[in-house]
């Protein structure tokens, strides 16, 4: 009776040991239907000795193992992973309980064969895990696919004979270093009909996923006809928004933007529902390409749906738009990401604000948007801010330009000579010289000292309404803040004076220019010689003027030197028909 019973655990062991060494290689991969990430070999399992000393102990009939030890505490690793699997079977009171009465060994039998078919059933499904892949024609078919052939692989693979199912050929897809044309052209081989693998969704993005790594442009045509190909035919596969993606993305690094445009315009057609990242990766090829009203109908469509990408990839949308001289379309992409709470980077912020002032009409768009910049950014936007004043001061709102100085001065950023310069002429310009000199007054309570150019924007204001007086007293405030003037300062009352052919007051500034460190320019000598032969027909000052400039290395223009010339003939011939007129008399 007890030699039923031990033979019978014998079996149960065996079984068990069986049961342990192929779980841990095989069995997840067959439950969870997952690659592992390489493939080990099964291993043996090993001879138990515990049931060799268990049978000594009992009867000398069963041979011992001559490596047997006489204490289960020496046990190694493999038998006590056994002996615990042979405790939660069976207990031991059940074992001694069987060897001292003979009438409990059926029953104790039954529990045997009860536990002999579920791990027999286990084997089976062991057995089959391990048959899901053959791994020596693996090993093979990767060794070609991942060197030189020669010949055709499709004739390479008709001899190989292999034993294809979606598990071998989605470990064929996972494998690295295989070129792109390979991998399609093996898939292509697998999934032709009448071949036991069938084509799948998870192995048309493990394909996918795998050529996408390699930036060809032969493999990326070739990947999209076979996937086009696929969703046109197999009615069962769907073909996943996150491989169009990625197909998509791989196009606009190759700069293919009409391939990308087709794989977006194929989305309805395979019932997929294009997601944020879709959008991107089309404008982002699109636009790289400069096709920047096919970008914008994406854009249109993005928008309708609502999805956005994150903050980051909003702001090169924008960016890419101001490129493209589309900042009104960037402007409705920013106003949507703000309502979705998405603040793009600062830099794309101020390139679609100065984007948005280059056009008169969107300068109150670039306006409106630096109300929304506050905290440590509004400390440091100077620049946005500068370039809104300039924009609306070319739009002749002068006021308003006014008021956001205001608040530049109680919020910030603080404003710096330039925007105060822009504001002043803007106003200057109006014919509003009051408020030019208030802001001027302003500046100064800020502590900034007004420059050259602002003096010279206030006396081109005066210049240009005649108001010459008003121009000369701030030339000399500024003669008194300034040891240094610029050439424009004094070109601007030359150019005033002559205007109004007060010529003496013209060469009293030419010659007081060398004085303030300002040396006089061709255009200052041109135009006041061009002004003294027609206005004055003053030929010998002109002569004078040209004297000069040869004496300074200056050149004065044919044109100009054709005109001294005809008006000093003119006016001797009138001089001598004069004296004709006279001796007649």
């Amino acid at each position: 009776m007890w030699r039923s019973v031990v033979a019978a655990r014998a079996s149960l062991s065996r079984c068990s040991a069986r049961k342990l060494s192929f779980t841990n290689t095989h069995t997840s991969k067959t439950l969870l239907q997952s690659p592992p990430p390489s493939l080990p070999r099964p291993t043996k399992p090993q001879n138990p000795r515990f049931f060799s000393q268990l049978s000594q102990s009992s009867n000398g009939d069963v041979p011992v193992s001559p490596d047997a030890e006489e204490s289960p505490e020496s046990f190694g690793e493999n038998d006590s992973a056994l002996a615990n699997d042979l405790q939660d079977s069976v207990s031991s009171d059940e074992i001694s309980s069987a060897l001292l009465n003979g009438s409990a060994n059926d029953e104790l039998n039954e529990q045997f064969s009860v536990s002999n078919e579920e791990n027999g059933d286990t084997r089976m499904e062991i057995e089959e895990g391990v048959r899901e892949i053959n791994v020596e024609q693996l090993e093979n078919l990767l060794s070609i696919l991942q060197s030189s052939f020669d010949g055709s692989l499709e004739s390479i693979l008709e001899e190989m004979s292999l034993d294809l199912n979606e598990e071998f050929v989605l470990r064929v897809l996972e494998t690295p270093n295989i070129l792109g044309e390979n991998l399609i052209s093996f898939f292509k081989w697998a999934s032709k009909e009448g071949s036991e693998f069938k084509v799948t969704s998870r192995a048309v993005d493990a394909l996918v996923q795998s050529v996408c790594c390699n930036l060809r442009k032969k493999d990326a045509y070739a990947l999209w006809d076979l996937v086009k190909d696929i969703g046109e035919k197999e009615k069962n596969v769907i073909i996943t928004v996150e491989s169009l993606n990625e197909l998509i993305g791989l196009c606009s690094k190759l700069g293919k933007a009409k391939a990308a445009m087709e794989i977006f315009n194929k989305f309805e057609d395979f019932y997929c529902e294009p997601n944020a990242d879709t959008y991107y990766f089309t404008i982002d090829a699109l636009c790289r390409r400069s096709f920047f009203d096919w970008a914008l109908s994406i854009s249109e469509k993005m928008i309708d749906s609502g999805k956005l990408p994150d903050a980051e990839k909003v702001g090169k949308i924008i960016s890419w738009f101001c490129k493209g001289k589309k900042a009104k379309d960037a402007y409705l992409i920013y106003t949507l990401a703000k309502e979705k709470e998405l603040y793009p980077p600062g830099c794309s912020i101020n390139f679609l604000i100065s984007s948005l002032c280059r056009e008169d009409d969107n300068v109150k768009l670039a306006l409106e948007i630096l109300d929304d910049i506050s905290g440590k950014e509004r400390k440091y936007a100077i620049k946005p801010f500068s370039v809104v004043i300039r924009g609306l001061c070319r739009t002749k709102d002068v006021k308003e330009a006014k008021n956001l100085l205001l608040k530049m001065i109680a919020s910030g950023p603080p404003p710096g000579n330039a925007v105060f310069n822009s504001v002043i002429h803007g106003f200057a310009k109006a014919g509003d010289m009051g408020e030019a000199l208030d802001i001027m007054k302003l500046m100064g309570k800020r502590g900034l000292k007004p420059d050259v150019y602002t003096y010279t924007v206030i006396i081109s204001a005066y210049v240009n309404g005649g108001q010459m007086d008003e121009a000369c007293k701030i030339l000399s405030q500024a003669k008194r803040k300034h040891s240094q003037l610029s050439p424009v300062t004094y070109h601007t009352l030359i150019r005033g004076y002559c205007k109004l052919e007060e010529f003496d007051k013209a060469l009293k500034l030419l010659a007081e220019m060398k004085d303030h460190g300002v040396q006089a320019n061709t255009d200052e000598y041109n135009k006041l010689i061009q002004s003294l032969c027609l206005k004055a027909l003053d030929w010998e000052t002109a002569e004078k003027l040209l004297e000069e400039m040869k004496e300074k290395g200056l050149h004065l223009n044919g044109i100009t030197r054709g005109l001294i010339t005809a008006v000093k003939e003119l006016v001797i011939e009138e001089v001598e028909a004069a004296k004709t007129s006279s001796i007649e008399a």
